[in-house]
């Protein structure tokens, strides 16, 4: 067994979760979990509350660069640093101050969060080097519970069973297609192929991306259907890689979110300066 996915094996989910999932996100799975998240926060875009609340603010649509990386920074200050260091307490403020000015549903919270849990898993689970065990995936669980009850959310449900129920009910119940799902949803996308492709490539790439989303997510934010076929050429790329990485050593040096260049800020950040304001 590689040493990191070994020292989380003599780890316990349901004490260590923080531990266990940094060393997930930050040596065994660093682009997958990057990823899913990416898709996790793209999920909640396809809900007409969410992507209207979006669309309202405009911050999005004017600088969706800036919004994607301060919520990037302010969930890496957190898990980087812990719920009670320092830097963790002002990164949990400034997103509840975030929130705060907003009149956002008790079970928007609740749905959102539920994406940074099974996300993650759902991906790893398709293309990781190897899938995660129960421990992990109740770790995952155990994490997010508790970001949730630091952001005071209510009602969070009390088993990882409960909570994927409510995360595939919510999904069945709210996606459906208005005029703000198009918008963010496109947005994102543009933002999503800037980030890893020049313009020129855009149109090559934007099926293949879209051969990542299942139907239901297709449908609510009005994108074409792909073909079978890229369909699943897509996801055997994704495959080989996962492939290649089993023989690869898991990483030494912790790919840190917050230490990444970011073309927002480059000169660096402060952690009040995160995010949106009046």
């Amino acid at each position: 067994m590689k040493p990191y996915s070994a020292r989380i094996a003599q780890l316990n989910p349901l004490h260590d979760y923080h531990e266990i999932v940094r060393l997930l996100t930050f040596h065994v799975f660093p682009w997958d979990i990057e990823r899913a998240l990416e898709f996790a926060l793209f999920r909640t875009y396809a809900v007409p509350s969410i992507s209207g609340l979006l669309a309202q603010t405009g911050e999005f649509t004017r600088r969706p660069r800036k919004r994607y990386d301060d919520t990037e920074l302010i969930l890496y200050e957190i898990l980087e640093h812990g719920f009670d260091s320092d830097r963790g307490r002002r990164a949990l403020r400034r997103m509840n101050q975030m929130h705060g000015r907003f009149a956002i549903t008790n079970d928007d919270f609740l749905y959102v969060l539920s994406t940074f849990i099974f996300e993650p898993i759902r991906w790893i689970a398709r293309f990781g080097w190897r899938p995660l065990t129960p421990a992990e995936a109740l770790a995952f669980f155990s994490y997010y519970c508790e970001l949730g009850r630091h952001m005071g959310i209510q009602h969070i449900p009390e088993t990882i069973e409960a909570f994927e129920h409510f995360n595939m009910a919510y999904e069945r119940e709210h996606f459906h297609l208005v005029a703000s799902n198009r918008q963010i949803g496109d947005a994102t996308v543009n933002l999503l192929l800037g980030m890893y492709a020049p313009r020129l490539f855009w149109p090559l790439l934007r099926p293949a991306l879209y051969a990542l989303m299942d139907d239901p997510l297709l449908a609510a934010f009005g994108f074409p259907q792909p073909s079978t076929r890229l369909r699943g050429f897509v996801a055997q790329l994704l495959r080989w890689r996962a492939l290649l990485l089993r023989w690869l050593p898991e990483r030494r040096r912790p790919w840190l979110g917050t230490a990444r260049k970011r073309p927002t800020y480059p000169e660096g950040y402060a952690i009040e300066e995160l995010g949106t304001f009046r």
